[in-house]
């Protein structure tokens, strides 16, 4: 006789689940089924709105009840606990019952571990009080428990770094934190959604290295969460993919991307940013120019509070932006990419040479400064957090036109030729007619970044600033935004600083890029020649990470 074969850890089955709108109810996911087995990665991926996080929240009835409903369906949990197997229908279970299985039997890592983690409380305290919660250790054993967690996930220096807070950590260690907390009790399930999304590439790959080997000591499912098929290939062994609330195709993970079926399937994998950059002509007029820009912030000590050394966050840095040309700023965070931005535009001090259009603006007042304003302008990573949430997306994009009296020769000071500036702003950024009139949570990520560019290019700059303008983006829509950007730049001459961790993007809208590593410039040149023949071991494991390539 040959064994049954063992029951899957979890089962989702025909799983439904509906908001309460208005006193409308619409439905966000259509009978969703899918098992996850000891051991095993599935992968859930789609673009935003699929219902891909609402599915994974539904496990624990971690949604916003009872706004959310469930109509239909049901989610199995098989769990060993003292060496019996326990079945729970996890929509069924009491509160009691879901308050033991959360961060027990299964744990949850978020996307954004800054919002995720206590502002108030340090690292020591968020980690040792799910163990005494769940685990009922005392305060010593805790701790003892905590350095271990910390050193396993790759904190450096973890004993120091227990008495950190939050905002004292860098990106890649605040998710490596949540990891630790996460798996604090050794899980049975760890579901991780877009664990990665805001993540450097060199980090993102430390982290799927991790979680991967520490799956693998422990024995744990893990059900992931992304639109990044990069990730999907090489940590999952089988994928569902979703859209509309819907499963559309599943399988193993190279069947699905080797001979996808379905066309929404088809139309993912082919959505990477693609083109060529604009090449800017040599004789084109300088717009932005930087000799040697230095930003270092003094670090003071004792009672009088002296200078004793300084944190060098753009240490040397020049470069020349002309007219139609993209210059791209790559490295990981705290690199000094934004600092140097932040410098350029005069929005913090620093030293060294800058100049905008011919004329020196390093020394010049902020009151000097205010006429150029609407020349250089700045397109941020978060499209929501930039957004006011109490103005209208016509609002926003009229706003800095209250300011300025004149914009590429129409008089903004006259409401109707405003107005006609804002509608024509909004049809070229291709947003719908009535934008104007709605707010920035009745849009998706990537309209609420075409508002965001909405606002920057309706001045008319000629100089532009994107910064990580893509990162929260899901692939399809990243794409949309850089053919957008190229657009405006051929039809408008603009001269755009790139910022970006993300190499493929870079790829598709730089001619030049500059590399920075702590501050410094490691490798600086033409984009083909950064790419196809990069000199320093710095850049070929940023170009590594993101494109899995093996260069030599």
């Amino acid at each position: 006789m040959t064994d049954a074969p063992s029951k899957p850890l979890l089962e989702v089955k025909d799983l439904q689940v509906a908001f309460k709108v208005e006193k409308e109810i619409k439905p966000a996911v259509h009978g969703v089924s899918f098992s996850i087995a000891r051991g095993e990665t599935l992968a859930l991926v789609g673009e935003s709105g699929s219902g891909k996080s609402v599915s994974a929240l539904s496990i624990l009835k971690l949604l916003p009840y009872p706004a959310a409903s469930h109509p239909g369906g049901s989610i199995l949990f098989r769990s060993d606990v003292g060496g019996d197997e326990e079945e729970l229908d996890l929509l069924e279970a009491s509160e009691a019952q879901l308050t033991k299985i959360r961060g027990s039997r299964i744990s949850m890592i978020f996307q954004e571990p800054m919002t995720s983690l206590n502002p108030l409380h340090t690292v020591e305290k968020q980690i040792s009080e799910v163990l005494q919660v769940h685990q009922g250790l005392r305060r010593e054993a805790a701790r003892a428990r905590t350095l271990e967690l910390l050193e396993k996930v790759g904190i450096p220096d973890a004993a120091a770094r227990m008495k950190s807070w939050p905002h004292q950590l860098s990106g890649g260690q605040r998710q490596r934190v949540m990891i630790a907390i996460a798996l604090a009790n050794n899980p049975d399930l760890l579901i991780a959604d877009e664990p990665t999304t805001a993540l450097d590439v060199t980090v993102q790959a430390q982290i799927l290295k991790l979680l991967k080997d520490l799956q693998d000591e422990m024995g744990m499912a893990l059900l992931l969460i992304t639109h990044d098929l990069g990730v999907v290939r090489h940590v999952a062994d089988r994928v569902c993919v979703m859209t509309e609330g819907r499963i559309v195709e599943r399988g193993a993970t190279a069947e699905i991307f080797d001979n996808p079926s379905h066309a929404y399937t088809k139309r993912l994998l082919a959505a990477e940013p693609k083109g060529e950059p604009l090449r800017p002509n040599d004789s084109a007029p300088i717009v932005m120019q930087a000799q040697d820009v230095k930003v270092w912030f003094p670090v003071k000590h004792g009672f009088l509070r002296r200078t004793r050394d300084h944190v060098k966050a753009v240490d040397g840095i020049s470069f020349t932006a002309r007219e139609g040309e993209t210059i791209g700023i790559v490295g990981e965070s705290g690199s000094g990419k934004t600092t140097l931005g932040r410098a350029l535009l005069r929005l913090i001090s620093s030293e060294g040479a800058i100049s905008f259009r011919g004329a020196s603006i390093e020394d010049q007042s902020w009151k000097d400064l205010r006429p150029l304003r609407k020349e250089m302008q700045i397109v941020f990573q978060d499209p929501f957090g930039s957004l006011s949430p109490r103005m209208t997306a016509g609002q926003i994009i009229e706003e800095g036109l209250l300011i300025h009296d004149e914009v590429a020769g129409i008089d903004a000071g006259d409401p109707a030729a405003r107005r006609a500036l804002v509608d024509a702003m909004i049809a070229e950024v291709g947003l719908p007619p009535d934008t104007a009139a709605r707010y920035p949570h009745e849009f998706s990520g990537g309209q609420r970044q075409r508002i965001a560019i909405a606002r920057a290019m309706v001045l008319r700059p000629k100089f532009v600033m994107l910064d990580e303008p893509t990162s929260a983006l899901d692939m399809s829509v990243q794409a949309q935004i850089v053919d957008l950007l190229r657009d405006l730049q051929a039809r408008y001459g603009l001269a755009y600083m790139f910022i970006s961790h993300d190499l493929k993007v870079v790829r598709a809208l730089a001619s030049e890029v500059i590399v920075m590593k702590d501050g410094r410039v490691v490798e600086q040149g033409p984009a083909e020649q950064i790419f196809e023949n990069p000199q320093t071991d710095y850049t070929r494991a940023l170009i590594s990470a993101a494109f899995d390539l093996s260069v030599a």
